[in-house]
């Protein structure tokens, strides 16, 4: 028996009351992008500045292509479901919840292409303090918009059961 304040959840059919597949694939995918950016943001983007000169292109490097096998997969999934949440449109979301998940997914695929991987690429020359600083700052328009993502996600797993 559930405790109090505990959320049960039904999976349902789209279009239906209770929480569908997608929607728990997409509430897996954000809270694991959720959880990795925060990492990301608060120890890991910190940390550049500890790694030696000499040893700081290669560790880049090495940062880029490693972190690509593991947010590739979970941002392409959470974009599928994003958009599977606009157009099933089931009964536990408005459009406008479902418009806004999308929006935030726009910023934060917007911020990666235009603001993480050109500091990235600029990173990969060599380590820059000004650079690294600017990463970090703009890492925080990604963290806040997955955080939102995942709160609203929780909302919506709220109204599906």
């Amino acid at each position: 028996m559930p405790g109090a304040g505990a959320v049960t959840v039904a999976v349902g059919e789209p279009g239906g009351r209770g929480a569908s597949w997608p929607l728990l694939l997409q509430l897996f995918a954000t809270s694991a992008m959720t959880g990795l950016i925060w990492f990301v943001q608060m120890v890991h983007y910190p940390l550049f500045r500890a790694v030696g000169t000499s040893e700081f292109v290669a560790y880049e490097a090495a940062h880029v292509r490693l972190t690509t096998f593991v947010v590739g997969p979970l941002m392409l999934l959470e974009s599928a479901t994003a958009l599977w949440l606009v157009t099933a449109r089931p009964d536990f979301a408005t459009p406008a919840q479902a418009w806004i998940g999308l929006g935030l997914l726009g910023v934060i695929w917007a911020s990666t292409a235009l603001l993480s991987v050109p500091l990235h690429d600029a990173l990969q020359l060599g380590f820059d303090a000004s650079t690294h600083a600017a990463l970090v700052a703009t890492n925080w328009i990604r963290t806040v918009a997955w955080t939102a993502r995942c709160g609203l996600l929780l909302v919506l797993l709220r109204a599906a059961r």
